[in-house]
C-alpha cells in the first residue's frame, strides 16, 4: 500500500496540529526520525483510522485549509491511504484542500434566511470585506429563529468563532475582522418563547438552570432519572420505556422502547455502542442545538441511561461543527460529569462503566442518515450504507449500534422521573408525551415550542404569532410538504406531516418559485452521488425548475418531467435524501398551484 502523496512536507504548524491530537510520532513509520529500532519493526501500527476526521479538523482549525503535505503527514500517522483521506476531506464542505484565507464568513442562504434578506446581506457584505476574509454562501446554519444568520471562523491556535445573528452588514463585517470583539450570543432561552410557562417537560430547565453548573442541574432534579434507572436495572428501564410509549423524533417515529428491547435482547460477544446524532443539519431544525446550549447535562444523563439499558459502555456524541456554543457546552458537561463520577469506570459507584466521546461533524446533510454518520465516525466518506445489515446488527466498527437524536434521548428522562403510569397521561393521543417544534419564517415569535402530542398545526402557529397574508406552511423542512392556510386544523403527527418537527411559515411577500429552486439546489449540493437516481435526479430537478422560473422552456413539459424524475428518485434512491427530494416541489405544484 503506497502511503506517499507527492513530495510535499507539512509546515511546522500543520505538524504541530496533528501531533497535538495524536501525540508525537513514536517511530519512523509514524513520521518521526528513523532509528535503528525501526529497522527491526514490521511496519506502522493499525486501527486509528477513526481519528481521520478529528485530524482533518485539527489541521483546518490551525491553518484554515488542508495542504498536500498536511494530509500526507496525517495519513502516515494513521496508516490511511492518501487517496481515501482526500476523498473524506473533499466530501466535507467545511474543509478546503486549496489555499484560502484564515477567516471564513458563512452567511446562511437557505429558505428562512433568504426570506429574511440574506441575498442582499451577502451582496452588501461582499462590497465591504477586505482581503483575508472568504465569504461563503452557506446552507442552513441552524439559527433560523435569528435569521438572517452568519458564522465566522478564524483559524489559529486556538480557532476563534463568532455568531452574528440576526446578522447586519456592520455586525457581520465586524465579526469577520475581529471575532473576539463580536457581541456575545443571546442566551439559549431567547429561542424558547414559552420559557417560564407551566406544562413544559423537555424545555423545563432551559432558562432556569445555569447550563455550566452541574450542581444547579442536580438541584433542579438532575440525575434523579439515572438513580431510578439503577434501581430498576437494565431490564426494568427497558420495560418502563416500552410501557410508556415515547417515539424517536428523528422523523421515522419508531418506538424508543422497542428499539431498546431489540438491542438489549441480543447476546453480544462485545458490548454495543450508543451514538447520539446531534448533527441536526436539516434546514429549519434547531431544537437539538437549543437543548444542548440550555440543558447540556440532561443529554449526558440521558445518554448514560440509554447506554445502561442496552448494555453499552461507550457513547459517541456527534455535534454539528456549525454549533460552536453547543459543542462547548456539552464538552464542559461531559468533563464535569467525568470529574464527579457520573461518567467513567464506576458511574455513581454502581460498578457500571460508561464514557462519552464528542465528535465534531464537518457539514454534509446526508451525514444525518444513521449509516452515513457511522461511516464518517469510522473515518470514511459520509455516504449511506446498503440497508442490510442494519446498525442494530452491525453498526459502528462492526458492533451492534443504537443511534438516537438529542430530543429522543432527553425525552427518556421524564419517563423515569414520572413513571410510566403518569407519563402516559400526557398528550391527547398516541404517541403520548410532548414534543418539540422548530417554528421560523413569517411568524412574530420564532423559536422552539413544546406541545403535547395531538396539538394541531393551527395551535402551534397561533402560539408563534403567524403574520397576516399567510400563503403557505412547509412542514418537515426541505424533505416535507407544503400545506395551505386552510389545512391547519390537523394534528402534528407523522401522518399529519409533523414528523421532523420543522415548521416554516411564508407570507405572500416570499416568492415561492424561487424558494422551490433553492430547495432543489440544496438537494443537488447535498446528494452524496452514490446512487444514480439521486445523483442525476436532483440535477434534473433543479434544471427543470430553473427553466420554469426563468421562463426559458415549456412549463407543462417541465412539470411532467419533474413528476417522472420525482417518482424515480422516490422509488429507487438509496436513502431518504433522494427518496424525499421531490416532496416539497410536488406539494407546491399540486396543493399550492405554484406553477398553475
Amino acid at each position: 500500500m503506497d502511503l506517499h502523496f507527492g513530495d510535499s512536507e507539512p509546515t511546522d504548524d500543520e505538524r504541530a496540529a496533528v501531533d497535538a491530537l495524536l501525540g508525537p510520532p513514536t517511530s519512523f513509520w509514524e513520521g518521526g526520525d528513523r532509528s535503528e529500532a525501526d529497522l527491526r519493526r514490521a511496519g506502522p501500527s493499525r486501527g486509528r483510522r477513526h481519528l481521520l476526521l478529528p485530524g482533518l479538523h485539527a489541521i483546518n482549525d490551525r491553518v484554515g485549509w488542508i495542504s498536500e503535505g498536511a494530509l500526507a503527514y496525517l495519513c502516515r500517522r494513521l496508516t490511511v491511504p492518501p487517496a481515501e483521506a482526500y476523498g473524506v476531506a473533499t466530501f466535507s464542505p467545511l474543509f478546503s484542500v486549496r489555499p484560502r484565507p484564515a477567516t471564513v464568513l458563512r452567511v446562511c442562504t437557505d429558505l428562512v434566511c433568504t426570506a429574511a434578506g440574506a441575498s442582499d446581506l451577502c451582496a452588501a457584505v461582499e462590497e465591504r470585506l477586505g482581503g483575508g476574509v472568504l465569504l461563503d454562501r452557506s446552507p442552513c446554519l441552524g439559527l433560523c429563529e435569528r435569521a438572517p444568520a452568519a458564522l465566522v471562523t478564524k483559524a489559529g491556535d486556538p480557532v476563534r468563532t463568532a455568531v452574528p445573528a440576526p446578522a447586519t452588514v456592520e455586525g457581520a463585517v465586524l465579526a469577520a475582522s475581529a471575532p473576539d470583539s463580536a457581541p456575545e450570543e443571546p442566551p439559549a432561552e431567547t429561542a424558547v418563547p414559552q420559557t417560564g410557562q407551566d406544562g413544559l417537560v423537555l424545555l423545563s430547565r432551559v432558562g432556569v438552570v445555569d447550563p455550566s453548573s452541574l450542581d444547579d442541574y442536580r438541584a433542579h432534579g438532575g440525575y434523579t432519572a439515572l438513580r431510578r434507572a439503577f434501581a430498576l436495572g437494565p431490564a426494568g428501564v427497558v420495560r418502563e420505556v416500552a410501557d410508556s410509549g415515547p417515539v424517536g423524533q428523528g422523523g421515522a417515529a419508531f418506538l424508543t422502547g422497542r428499539i431498546w428491547q431489540a438491542a438489549a435482547s441480543r447476546t453480544y460477544a462485545r458490548p454495543p455502542y450508543l451514538v447520539c446524532n446531534a448533527g441536526e443539519s436539516a434546514p429549519g431544525a434547531f431544537r437539538d442545538r437549543v437543548l444542548m446550549e440550555g440543558d447540556p447535562f440532561a443529554l449526558v444523563e440521558a445518554m448514560t441511561i440509554a447506554a445502561y439499558a442496552i448494555g453499552a459502555h461507550r457513547g459517541y456524541l456527534c455535534v454539528r461543527d456549525e454549533f460552536p456554543r453547543a459543542t462547548s457546552r456539552v464538552r464542559h458537561a461531559v468533563e464535569q460529569a467525568r470529574t464527579r463520577g457520573l461518567l467513567g469506570d464506576d458511574v455513581l459507584g454502581r460498578g457500571y462503566a460508561f464514557d462519552i466521546e464528542i465528535r465534531r461533524g464537518a457539514g454534509a446533510y446526508v451525514r444525518g442518515e444513521e449509516t452515513a454518520l457511522l461511516n464518517s465516525l469510522e473515518g470514511h466518506r459520509g455516504e449511506p450504507r446498503c440497508q442490510s445489515p442494519s446498525p442494530a446488527e452491525q453498526g459502528l466498527f462492526g458492533r451492534p449500534t443504537t443511534v438516537h437524536d438529542v430530543e429522543t434521548l432527553v425525552g427518556v428522562l421524564p419517563v423515569l422521573t414520572l413513571g410510566a403510569p403518569a407519563y402516559t397521561t400526557t398528550g391527547t393521543e398516541k404517541p403520548v408525551g410532548t414534543r418539540l417544534f422548530c417554528v421560523s419564517g413569517s411568524v412574530e415569535r420564532p423559536g422552539v415550542y413544546e406541545l403535547p402530542s395531538g396539538a394541531t398545526r393551527a395551535e402551534l402557529l397561533s402560539a408563534a404569532g403567524v403574520r397576516e397574508n399567510l400563503r403557505a406552511v412547509l412542514l418537515g423542512g426541505n424533505t416535507g410538504s407544503f400545506v395551505r392556510p386552510d389545512e391547519l386544523d390537523v394534528p402534528l403527527t407523522v401522518e399529519g406531516r409533523g414528523g421532523s418537527g420543522v415548521v416554516m411559515a411564508f407570507d405572500d411577500t416570499v416568492p415561492l418559485p424561487r424558494l422551490l429552486l433553492r430547495i432543489a439546489g440544496f438537494f443537488r449540493d447535498e446528494s452524496c452521488g452514490r446512487c444514480v437516481p439521486c445523483r442525476v435526479g436532483t440535477v434534473r430537478q433543479e434544471e427543470a425548475l430553473r427553466r420554469i422560473v426563468d421562463r426559458t422552456g415549456a412549463a407543462a413539459a417541465d412539470i411532467a418531467l419533474l413528476r417522472d424524475v420525482g417518482r424515480a428518485m422516490r422509488d429507487a434512491s438509496m436513502c431518504g435524501l433522494g427518496q424525499n427530494a421531490w416532496n416539497a416541489v410536488e406539494s407546491a405544484v399540486d396543493r399550492l398551484g405554484v406553477y398553475g
